[in-house]
């Protein structure tokens, strides 16, 4: 949880820098960040690979079958982030100004500036993205979480530094301004993957470097994956239309969408993603070692735990969001709409924390197609469609949007209640530790 506040404050300082500037500046950062989270998805989704496999494996002592994972893994991820690279370098500027075709102020050419080089810079640090991603998650399979905490930490905390000395032009550093913004996240980025590479290599992690040669390990590894990414890749592809619809609303819409969603992002968060990945860990891990009632047991008392103390930090977060927003930013229109999304948020959070355990307690079961479906109709039917239809066909404007962010959530819990009461997800974490040999605490030649 430390580990994701520092992370997301990261974030939040982006967008706060970025609203000294102008709203076009939060917009170009907002959208360029839907961009980013591409790279993201793909590092978080073959990370969650690796923390289901080093996870079972530490709990069956199957260190041979763990070490083969996690350095696929890292392989698959500096290879992986070669495309993206090519993307940054080729195509920023057409990918932010096709996200404005559906507005009317002429604010959107300031957009396109800021956001088309703030694309690039992050996009070339694709392959540091992924492994600082892969990286922490193997690390955090085997029950260290205090490495990757004390690794991304330093990084943010000097990525924070670095954003605001390279935006404002503090000391000696050259003012940037929005541009300083993506230089400090690309730089912090790169000593990151640079530390977790040394430290898995060095007698300070569990976890050895060793020679690529069982298939069955890689082919898990994309089974594993592949539905994680595609679950980000789906809410994505969903984001460009949803914030074009809001873009036709006007710049101040989309500014405040991302402001607000940033907000519940910095104050509940954390606290859900920190009790997601210690499902996934105790989950996996119970599994290993054959206890699948504790690992159903770990899954729901986590989920009970981040729900109530989710609850309690968005209770506040709904009753103080006009004033939150004001750190955000100054101008009228842009506070009334952030206000309105940071309060859906707030009323969803409870929503959201459940999803994210119960979608790691099943990742630790090897099972990631359930919550990729869970978020594809959630997306797409809710978030976008209810919108749409409701906020542009039927006129009611941005308020549809607000209770789109709802009841994508309230299905998505629904959905994944069902799975995780059915436990099917046992079945399939055992059948695959079986099939890599990890049962039997020893891994096998093909």
């Amino acid at each position: 949880m430390a580990e994701q506040v520092l992370r997301t404050l990261m974030r939040t300082t982006d967008l706060i820098v970025a609203g000294f500037f102008s709203p076009a500046a939060v917009a170009a950062v907002g959208l360029a960040d839907i961009y980013a989270r591409f790279p993201l998805r793909f590092g978080i989704g073959i990370g969650d690979g690796a923390i289901a496999l080093s996870s079972q494996d530490t709990g069956a002592d199957a260190t041979a079958n763990r070490d083969q994972a996690v350095t696929q893994a890292l392989l698959l991820g500096l290879l992986g982030g070669i495309p993206f690279v090519l993307f940054g370098l080729v195509l920023n500027e057409s990918a932010i100004a096709v996200l404005g075709t559906l507005a009317e102020d002429g604010a959107m050419a300031q957009v396109i500036e800021y956001g088309s080089t703030y694309l690039l810079l992050i996009m070339v640090s694709a392959p540091a993205i992924h492994v600082n991603f892969i990286a922490a998650r193997s690390i955090q399979g085997t029950g260290d979480t205090k490495t990757p905490m004390y690794v991304n930490g330093a990084v943010n905390a000097l990525n924070i530094l670095l954003t605001v000395g390279l935006a404002f032009g503090l000391g000696p550093l050259p003012e940037l301004s929005v541009i300083g913004i993506a230089a400090a996240t690309a730089l912090a980025d790169g000593l990151g993957a640079v530390t977790f590479l040394a430290i898995i290599g060095s007698s300070a992690s569990d976890i050895q470097y060793v020679r690529p040669r069982r298939f069955v390990i890689a082919k898990q590894l994309v089974l594993i994956s592949w539905p994680r990414i595609a679950e980000g890749i789906s809410e994505m592809i969903a984001e460009f239309p949803f914030n074009a619809i809001l873009l036709a609303f006007g710049t101040e819409v989309n500014a405040a969408y991302h402001i607000g969603r940033r907000m519940y992002q910095q104050v509940a968060s954390p606290l859900g993603r920190g009790y997601g990945v210690a499902a996934n860990i105790l989950v996996g891990q119970s599994l290993g070692e054959g206890d699948s009632s504790v690992a159903y047991y770990y899954g729901l008392a986590a989920t009970g735990l981040s729900v109530l103390t989710v609850g309690g930090l968005c209770a506040a977060l709904f009753v103080f969001a006009e004033r939150f927003v004001l750190l955000f930013t100054r101008d009228p229109a842009t506070v009334e709409y952030a206000t309105g999304f940071a309060q859906a948020y707030a009323i969803a959070a409870v929503l959201i924390a459940a999803y994210i355990v119960l979608a790691g307690s099943l990742r630790g079961g090897s099972e990631t197609l359930t919550p990729f479906i869970a978020r594809l109709v959630g997306t797409f039917v809710f978030l976008l469609g209810f919108t749409y239809v409701v906020g542009v066909e039927l006129g009611y404007g941005v308020v549809a949007a607000y209770l789109a962010i709802i009841l994508d959530f309230v299905f998505r819990v629904a959905y994944l209640a069902v799975v995780y009461y059915r436990r099917r997800w046992v079945d399939r974490g055992t059948s695959m530790m079986t099939e890599r040999g990890s049962l039997e605490g020893s891994s096998q030649d093909d």
